[in-house]
Protein backbone atom coordinates (compact mmCIF):
# COMPACT_ATOMS: atom_id res chain seq x y z
CA UNK A 1 0.00 0.00 0.00
CA UNK A 2 3.28 2.42 0.70
CA UNK A 3 4.35 1.64 -2.89
CA UNK A 4 0.84 3.16 -4.29
CA UNK A 5 1.00 6.08 -1.89
CA UNK A 6 3.97 6.87 -2.83
CA UNK A 7 3.51 6.25 -6.80
CA UNK A 8 0.28 9.16 -6.06
CA UNK A 9 2.66 11.37 -4.61
CA UNK A 10 5.37 11.25 -6.98
CA UNK A 11 2.49 11.95 -9.66
CA UNK A 12 0.39 14.77 -7.96
CA UNK A 13 4.68 16.85 -7.28
CA UNK A 14 4.97 16.50 -10.72
CA UNK A 15 1.57 17.50 -11.97
CA UNK A 16 1.96 20.68 -9.94
CA UNK A 17 5.43 21.50 -11.62
CA UNK A 18 4.20 20.68 -14.85
CA UNK A 19 1.22 23.22 -14.56
CA UNK A 20 3.39 25.76 -13.36
CA UNK A 21 5.66 25.01 -15.88
CA UNK A 22 3.03 25.18 -18.82
CA UNK A 23 1.69 28.50 -17.42
CA UNK A 24 5.15 30.49 -17.61
CA UNK A 25 6.19 29.26 -20.86
CA UNK A 26 2.96 30.92 -22.23
CA UNK A 27 2.45 33.43 -24.50
CA UNK A 28 -0.40 35.10 -22.22
CA UNK A 29 2.29 35.40 -19.05
CA UNK A 30 5.18 36.26 -21.46
CA UNK A 31 2.93 39.10 -22.93
CA UNK A 32 1.50 40.09 -19.35
CA UNK A 33 5.40 40.41 -18.49
CA UNK A 34 6.58 42.50 -21.25
CA UNK A 35 3.90 44.66 -21.30
CA UNK A 36 4.74 45.44 -17.22
CA UNK A 37 8.29 44.90 -17.93
CA UNK A 38 9.02 45.59 -21.67
CA UNK A 39 12.00 44.57 -23.06
CA UNK A 40 13.21 42.69 -20.52
CA UNK A 41 11.57 40.02 -21.98
CA UNK A 42 14.58 39.69 -23.26
CA UNK A 43 15.78 37.58 -19.99
CA UNK A 44 12.54 35.96 -19.55
CA UNK A 45 13.51 32.78 -21.43
CA UNK A 46 16.95 32.47 -19.84
CA UNK A 47 15.29 33.08 -16.47
CA UNK A 48 12.88 30.56 -17.43
CA UNK A 49 15.02 27.78 -17.70
CA UNK A 50 17.22 28.37 -14.76
CA UNK A 51 13.71 28.44 -12.48
CA UNK A 52 12.29 25.04 -14.57
CA UNK A 53 15.88 23.48 -13.47
CA UNK A 54 15.61 24.75 -10.25
CA UNK A 55 12.08 23.77 -8.92
CA UNK A 56 12.97 20.22 -10.69
CA UNK A 57 15.45 19.75 -8.50
CA UNK A 58 13.15 20.94 -5.59
CA UNK A 59 10.37 18.84 -6.23
CA UNK A 60 12.73 16.01 -6.63
CA UNK A 61 14.28 16.45 -3.52
CA UNK A 62 10.67 16.25 -1.95
CA UNK A 63 9.73 12.90 -3.80
CA UNK A 64 9.01 9.41 -1.97
CA UNK A 65 12.12 7.70 -3.70
CA UNK A 66 10.32 3.94 -3.05
CA UNK A 67 13.45 1.35 -4.27
CA UNK A 68 11.31 -1.77 -5.09
CA UNK A 69 13.45 -2.88 -8.03
CA UNK A 70 11.45 -3.54 -10.87
CA UNK A 71 14.75 -5.61 -13.29
CA UNK A 72 18.35 -5.44 -12.77
CA UNK A 73 19.86 -6.38 -16.09
CA UNK A 74 23.08 -8.79 -15.76
CA UNK A 75 26.29 -8.00 -17.91
CA UNK A 76 26.45 -7.70 -21.02
CA UNK A 77 23.01 -6.05 -21.31
CA UNK A 78 24.18 -3.30 -18.97
CA UNK A 79 26.74 -2.62 -22.17
CA UNK A 80 23.79 -2.55 -24.29
CA UNK A 81 21.73 -0.19 -22.36
CA UNK A 82 25.39 2.35 -22.48
CA UNK A 83 25.45 1.81 -26.40
CA UNK A 84 21.86 3.41 -26.86
CA UNK A 85 22.41 5.78 -24.12
CA UNK A 86 25.41 7.06 -26.32
CA UNK A 87 23.37 6.75 -29.78
CA UNK A 88 20.73 8.95 -28.19
CA UNK A 89 23.36 11.64 -27.06
CA UNK A 90 24.74 11.79 -30.49
CA UNK A 91 21.12 12.17 -31.22
CA UNK A 92 20.85 15.26 -29.18
CA UNK A 93 24.07 16.32 -30.90
CA UNK A 94 22.72 16.17 -34.50
CA UNK A 95 19.80 17.84 -33.39
CA UNK A 96 21.48 21.03 -32.15
CA UNK A 97 23.48 21.33 -35.44
CA UNK A 98 19.72 23.11 -36.66
CA UNK A 99 18.83 24.55 -33.11
CA UNK A 100 21.00 27.33 -31.89
CA UNK A 101 21.64 26.35 -28.33
CA UNK A 102 22.16 30.12 -26.86
CA UNK A 103 18.80 30.90 -28.50
CA UNK A 104 17.34 27.63 -26.68
CA UNK A 105 18.49 28.33 -23.69
CA UNK A 106 18.34 32.41 -23.65
CA UNK A 107 21.68 33.74 -23.84
CA UNK A 108 21.28 35.45 -27.23
CA UNK A 109 18.44 37.13 -25.88
CA UNK A 110 20.31 38.34 -23.11
CA UNK A 111 23.37 39.96 -25.40
CA UNK A 112 21.09 41.55 -27.80
CA UNK A 113 19.15 43.08 -24.74
CA UNK A 114 22.82 43.78 -23.41
CA UNK A 115 24.18 45.72 -26.92
CA UNK A 116 20.37 47.52 -27.00
CA UNK A 117 19.90 45.37 -29.77
CA UNK A 118 16.47 43.20 -29.15
CA UNK A 119 14.12 43.50 -31.07
CA UNK A 120 12.06 40.15 -30.60
CA UNK A 121 8.35 40.34 -30.41
CA UNK A 122 8.41 37.41 -26.81
CA UNK A 123 11.38 36.05 -25.71
CA UNK A 124 12.10 33.69 -28.42
CA UNK A 125 12.24 33.52 -32.42
CA UNK A 126 10.00 31.25 -33.68
CA UNK A 127 11.42 29.17 -36.83
CA UNK A 128 10.00 26.26 -38.48
CA UNK A 129 13.03 24.17 -39.22
CA UNK A 130 11.86 20.59 -41.79
CA UNK A 131 15.66 19.32 -41.66
CA UNK A 132 17.74 16.64 -40.13
CA UNK A 133 15.95 14.92 -37.19
CA UNK A 134 13.18 17.27 -37.94
CA UNK A 135 12.41 15.42 -41.16
CA UNK A 136 11.27 12.44 -39.12
CA UNK A 137 9.79 13.42 -35.88
CA UNK A 138 8.81 17.06 -35.00
CA UNK A 139 10.34 16.70 -31.07
CA UNK A 140 13.50 15.56 -31.72
CA UNK A 141 14.84 16.58 -28.92
CA UNK A 142 11.98 14.88 -27.04
CA UNK A 143 12.31 11.65 -28.57
CA UNK A 144 16.21 11.24 -27.56
CA UNK A 145 15.78 12.41 -24.19
CA UNK A 146 12.85 9.16 -23.92
CA UNK A 147 15.50 6.68 -25.03
CA UNK A 148 17.93 8.03 -22.89
CA UNK A 149 16.11 7.78 -19.75
CA UNK A 150 14.07 4.31 -20.71
CA UNK A 151 17.27 2.29 -21.39
CA UNK A 152 19.28 1.72 -17.98
CA UNK A 153 20.38 -1.05 -16.13
CA UNK A 154 18.67 -0.77 -13.22
CA UNK A 155 15.09 0.40 -12.91
CA UNK A 156 13.15 1.18 -9.74
CA UNK A 157 9.68 1.92 -9.08
CA UNK A 158 10.66 5.40 -8.54
CA UNK A 159 12.65 5.92 -11.70
CA UNK A 160 9.89 4.23 -13.83
CA UNK A 161 7.07 6.60 -12.09
CA UNK A 162 9.47 9.27 -12.75
CA UNK A 163 10.19 8.43 -16.19
CA UNK A 164 6.25 7.58 -17.05
CA UNK A 165 5.88 11.59 -15.35
CA UNK A 166 8.56 12.97 -17.88
CA UNK A 167 6.87 11.38 -21.10
CA UNK A 168 3.38 12.91 -20.06
CA UNK A 169 5.08 16.33 -19.75
CA UNK A 170 6.40 16.00 -22.66
CA UNK A 171 3.19 14.58 -24.59
CA UNK A 172 1.14 17.51 -23.11
CA UNK A 173 4.14 20.41 -23.16
CA UNK A 174 4.61 19.42 -27.25
CA UNK A 175 0.64 20.18 -27.50
CA UNK A 176 0.91 23.55 -26.40
CA UNK A 177 4.23 24.30 -28.29
CA UNK A 178 2.39 23.35 -31.62
CA UNK A 179 -0.22 25.37 -30.76
CA UNK A 180 2.25 28.40 -30.92
CA UNK A 181 3.45 27.21 -34.16
CA UNK A 182 0.35 26.63 -35.53
CA UNK A 183 -0.55 30.52 -34.92
CA UNK A 184 2.81 31.08 -36.71
CA UNK A 185 3.10 29.04 -39.84
CA UNK A 186 -0.50 28.14 -39.99
CA UNK A 187 -0.99 25.53 -43.33
CA UNK A 188 2.67 24.89 -43.11
CA UNK A 189 2.81 23.55 -40.05
CA UNK A 190 -0.52 22.37 -40.63
CA UNK A 191 1.29 20.06 -43.61
CA UNK A 192 3.68 18.95 -41.98
CA UNK A 193 2.14 17.46 -38.96
CA UNK A 194 0.44 15.26 -41.17
CA UNK A 195 3.46 14.30 -42.64
CA UNK A 196 5.92 13.54 -39.81
CA UNK A 197 4.82 11.90 -36.37
CA UNK A 198 4.80 13.91 -33.27
CA UNK A 199 7.81 11.91 -31.31
CA UNK A 200 8.48 8.58 -32.35
CA UNK A 201 10.24 7.93 -35.98
CA UNK A 202 7.82 5.74 -37.37
CA UNK A 203 8.07 6.68 -40.76
CA UNK A 204 12.01 6.51 -41.11
CA UNK A 205 11.37 5.16 -45.18
CA UNK A 206 10.02 7.93 -46.38
CA UNK A 207 11.62 11.40 -44.62
CA UNK A 208 9.63 14.47 -44.91
CA UNK A 209 11.59 16.16 -47.65
CA UNK A 210 10.62 19.56 -48.02
CA UNK A 211 11.76 23.11 -46.53
CA UNK A 212 10.43 26.17 -45.66
CA UNK A 213 12.55 29.60 -45.40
Amino acid sequence: MSYAVDVLIIISLFTIYGYIHSILASNKVKKLFKKTFGNLIAVYRLLFNIFALASLYFIYELFPKPQLIIYDLPNPYDIIVLIIQLTSLAGFIWTFRYICFKEFIGLNQLNDFLNKNYNNELDERLTLRIEGPYRFMRHPLYFFSIIFLLFRPTMDLFYLTFFACIVAYFYIGSYFEEKKLMENFGSQYSDYKKLVPKIFPYKLIKPYKQEFN
